[in-house]
């Protein structure tokens, strides 16, 4: 019973979200972990037609989670749509953990590519990552992105990372702060700057998803 004068909070809505998958199912199993999480408004879409349809009238949700097998289209073709519309979370659910569809997913422009099969803990901490601003792979595809520190720049031209480097950018993709990094690395903020800046100039963005995601895709970092 409440106090005389004491008004009921609305639960808090951490963020929206846009479930896109043909299988009734499995959206609303995705759906109802989201909520629990925190999601307040869950965008539904069975196609890319609707997903087109529902990302136009909603605007840019926090974060979307995308099947790549959808009847009337590629998920990765939505993928690029909706990174061009300005939703900057993208979430890949696939069946495939074939190493082409991941990087295909990450050049797309996803942050996290994960399996259906995944466990709901692995869901949860690939979309906890990624709304932290971190990139996340699904631990059973991974190692399968391993291929060494040779990273693609934005001309697709290959640059050789320090092991320091690419020691940073995994914690930029754990979703760290400068300071945090520093601390973590036994490191003064503005050298954590630097290399930052440095890994900028060989991968030709200063955008720290954007060069985790290209760390990521060449298997540099997990």
């Amino acid at each position: 019973m409440l106090s005389p004068g004491i008004v009921p909070q609305p639960r808090e809505e951490l963020f929206t979200v846009l479930v896109v998958d043909d299988h009734p199912l499995l959206r609303e199993a995705i759906a109802g972990r989201l909520r629990s999480m925190g999601a307040g408004t869950v965008h539904e879409a069975a196609s890319v037609t609707e997903a087109r349809a529902r990302a136009h009238a909603a605007g840019p949700c926090d974060l979307a989670i995308l099947d790549l097998t959808l009847p009337d289209g590629s998920g990765l073709d939505l993928v690029s749509e909706l990174r061009s519309l300005g939703w900057n979370r993208l979430v890949v659910l696939a069946s495939s953990d074939d190493p082409y569809a991941v990087r295909s997913a990450f050049q797309a422009g996803a942050q996290a590519y994960l399996l259906k099969s995944a466990s709901p803990s692995v869901v949860t901490d690939g979309v906890k990552r990624v709304l932290d601003g971190g990139v996340y792979a699904d631990p059973t595809v991974a190692p399968l992105l391993a291929t060494g520190s040779r990273v693609p720049g934005t001309d697709n031209t290959p640059r050789e990372l320090s092991a320091r480097e690419v020691e940073v950018l995994q914690l930029v993709a754990d979703g760290q702060s400068n300071k945090e990094i520093g601390e973590a690395l036994n490191l003064s903020a503005l050298t954590v700057k630097s290399h930052l800046s440095r890994i900028g100039r060989k991968l030709g963005t200063g955008d720290r998803a954007q060069m985790v995601a290209l760390a990521m895709r060449a298997g540099v970092i997990r």
